[in-house]
């Protein structure tokens, strides 16, 4: 039971998330006009915006028993010996995710105002594929080990590690956007390639489920090697 209200939670959350997280891009457009600013202040918005994003969701992920809305996030806490999945929750989480982030995109998709729709799509490859590939690969393991790092041996300030968190994801997403998005988020790319009808291509799979796996997971390995998990004390 606990396993399906974990999933059931990461299926909330995710669909809140993509159908959240995709109007980020309008409304940075919207908040540079009303300010008439553009260039590096529009990047200073988005992260405001990232940051304010990330702290909601941290709450309501902690709401609903640690749901998450990122596979290889879930993927890359349990290959470094954190936290309390286990490969078969991992199994039922994942299919969950990926669904959530479908309705979400198809949500927003719906009710975007048709001035800003242009401006919605999720991730898209705009390189061939195994340099799409190998870019994700190298996004998500860096997104993953900073993610890592920040959360386990970062500081104590809820508000300074989100903070942290949202300058890294907006750094790499403008470093990653002219390969692929970029997506760090298999469930998230999932989605809208679900709503533009090529989610179940090879293409899709491979760079936006398999190399970011491989990515997040050597991450959390090498984070582990460096940063060991406490050994439990047996009780005698």
């Amino acid at each position: 039971m606990g396993v399906i209200k974990a999933a059931i939670g990461d299926a909330v959350l995710t669909f809140m998330w993509v159908f959240c997280a995709s109007t980020l891009g309008a409304l940075t457009s919207v908040i540079a006009s009303a300010f008439g600013v553009q260039g590096m202040a529009t990047v200073f918005i988005t992260t405001v915006l990232v940051f304010v994003l990330v702290f909601v969701f941290s709450i309501i992920g902690d709401a609903l028993g640690g749901a998450s809305f990122n596979p290889t996030a879930t993927a890359s806490f349990y290959a470094a010996g954190v936290g309390t999945d286990s490969l078969i929750s991992l199994a039922v989480r994942f299919p969950a995710q990926a669904a959530g982030a479908a309705g979400g995109a198809l949500a927003i998709a719906e009710v975007m105002p048709m001035q800003y729709k242009h401006m919605l799509g999720g991730p898209s490859l705009k390189v061939d594929v195994h340099t799409g590939a190998i870019a994700e690969g190298v996004l998500t393991f860096t997104i993953t080990f900073i993610v890592l790092l920040i959360l386990l041996r970062g500081p104590s300030s809820e508000l300074l590690k989100t903070w942290l968190l949202a300058m890294a994801t907006v750094a790499l997403i403008v470093a990653g956007s002219s390969y692929t998005g970029p997506s760090m988020n298999p469930a998230n790319a999932f989605g809208w390639a679900y709503v533009n009808n090529w989610h179940d291509t090879w293409e899709q799979f491979y760079v936006y489920w398999i190399c970011p796996f491989i990515g997040a997971i050597l991450a959390a390995w090498i984070f582990r090697a460096l940063f060991p998990p406490p050994v439990k004390q047996k009780k005698a």
